[in-house]
Order: structure tokens, then C-alpha cells, then sequence
């Protein structure tokens, strides 16, 4: 089991940053990959930002690619996106996900089986 745990949402104005935080417990030695998704109301949950764990290398959707940064910090275990140039159509809740076995690059939400609560993030216009 893996438990992964968001933090660092909140309210800005657009142009603004946050730097949102995912911490991972438990059997973090099976954690290949982690995906950042986000919901909006009446949304569909969609893909943000990709990390493999062990060779860093990232990839982002199209309309956060840019402004948004994915990393990781192998010693605290914990994932980071940094989001920069808000606007308010990057308000929703946001999540980090992992799956339980490694399969590789994917930005579908049923791929990835352990989720964290989720942190709200608010941008105002």
C-alpha cells in the first residue's frame, strides 16, 4: 500500500504561484511513476503532469505545459508541481496518483490505483 498526501492549495490571483506538495508512505519503494490530475466542478477528472520516479522524466498536458513543473525529492518522498502564470480555469481540486504496478507513460485516471485526498486550488480573476 502507498498513501499519498497533497498539500500547499489555497486561493491566488490569476498570474500568480503554488507550489503543491505530494507525500508518499508506506511501500514508497513501489512507486515508479506519479501523476498530477485535477477536477473542476462538474468536470471530468483530467491529466496535469507526469514523473517517473526513477529517471525524472516528465511530460505535461498541453494546457498547463509551460507554466507548470513537476519534481521530486527522492529523500523526503514527496512530489512537487509548481504552477506559475495561474489562471482561473486551473481552478479545481487537485490530485496526485500512483499505480500499482509500473505502467510506464499514461495520463488516464483508471490507470493509477492510490490516490491522495486532493488540495483546492483557487485562482481569481
Amino acid at each position: 500500500q502507498v498513501q499519498l498526501v497533497e498539500s500547499g492549495g489555497g486561493l491566488v490571483q490569476a498570474g500568480g504561484s503554488l507550489r503543491l506538495s505530494c507525500a508518499a508512505s508506506g511501500r514508497t519503494s513501489r512507486t515508479y511513476t506519479v501523476g498530477w490530475f485535477r477536477q473542476a466542478p462538474g468536470k471530468e477528472r483530467e491529466f496535469v503532469a507526469f514523473l517517473n520516479w526513477s529517471g525524472g522524466s516528465t511530460y505535461y498536458a498541453e494546457s498547463v505545459k509551460g507554466r507548470f513543473t513537476i519534481s521530486r525529492d527522492n529523500a523526503k518522498n514527496t512530489v512537487y508541481l509548481q504552477m506559475n502564470s495561474l489562471k482561473p480555469e486551473d481552478t479545481a481540486v487537485y490530485y496526485c496518483a500512483a499505480p500499482l504496478r509500473f505502467k510506464g507513460l499514461t495520463t488516464r485516471p483508471d490507470e493509477y490505483d492510490y490516490w491522495g485526498q486532493g488540495t483546492q486550488v483557487t485562482v481569481s480573476s
